[in-house]
C-alpha cells in the first residue's frame, strides 16, 4: 500500500509562512514551485526551473539539484547525463514560500546550460530596439564550456 503522507506540511497562516521556522512550500495548481539557481561563488544567475514535491524533497535531502521537467513530464537530476551536477550550497525560500533559490557549485564542465554555456541566461534583450517590428536579442556570452554535440551525442535529453 503506497504511503499517502504528504512530503511537506500544508502551508499555515500568513504569520507562520512569513515568520515561522517550518518549511511549508506553496506549490502552484500544477504542483510545482519555481526555482532560481545561482552560482555560489559569483552569485551569477545560472538557470530557472520548476520543482515538484519529489524534486524538492530529493534536493533538500541530497544537496544535489533535482527538478521537474514540464516538457518531459518527469523528474530529472540536473547534470545526470552531462556530469554538470549542481551541488547545493544553500537553499532559501521567499517570504510566502512560493519560490526557492538555490545557490550551487557546478561539477563537470562548469556549465549549467545544455548549450554548453555556464548560464542559461546568455542573451540580452535589446531594450527599446526593434528591427522590422520584432524585439531583438544579442548574445552576450559567447564562450562555451563544452560542445553539446559531444556531451549529448546520441542522447535524446539534455540535462
Amino acid at each position: 500500500m503506497p504511503d499517502d503522507t504528504p512530503i511537506f506540511a500544508a502551508p499555515g497562516p500568513k504569520q507562520e509562512l512569513e515568520e515561522g521556522s517550518t518549511f511549508t512550500p506553496r506549490f502552484d495548481a500544477e504542483g510545482l514551485i519555481p526555482a532560481i539557481v545561482t552560482e555560489a561563488e559569483s552569485n551569477e544567475v545560472l538557470m530557472f526551473a520548476y520543482m515538484n514535491a519529489e524534486a524538492l524533497r530529493l534536493s533538500v535531502e541530497t544537496a544535489v539539484a533535482h527538478f521537474y521537467s514540464r516538457s518531459r513530464g518527469r523528474l530529472w537530476k540536473k547534470g545526470e547525463e552531462s556530469g554538470n551536477l549542481l551541488h547545493i550550497v544553500s537553499m532559501r525560500t521567499d517570504c510566502d514560500q512560493d519560490v526557492v533559490w538555490l545557490s550551487v557549485r557546478i561539477d563537470g564542465h562548469g556549465a549549467a546550460c545544455h548549450t554548453g554555456r555556464k548560464t542559461c541566461f546568455y542573451r540580452d534583450v535589446a531594450l527599446g530596439d526593434r528591427i522590422d517590428g520584432a524585439f531583438r536579442l544579442s548574445e552576450s556570452i559567447f564562450e562555451r564550456a563544452f560542445d553539446p554535440g559531444e556531451v549529448y551525442s546520441g542522447k535524446d535529453e539534455k540535462s
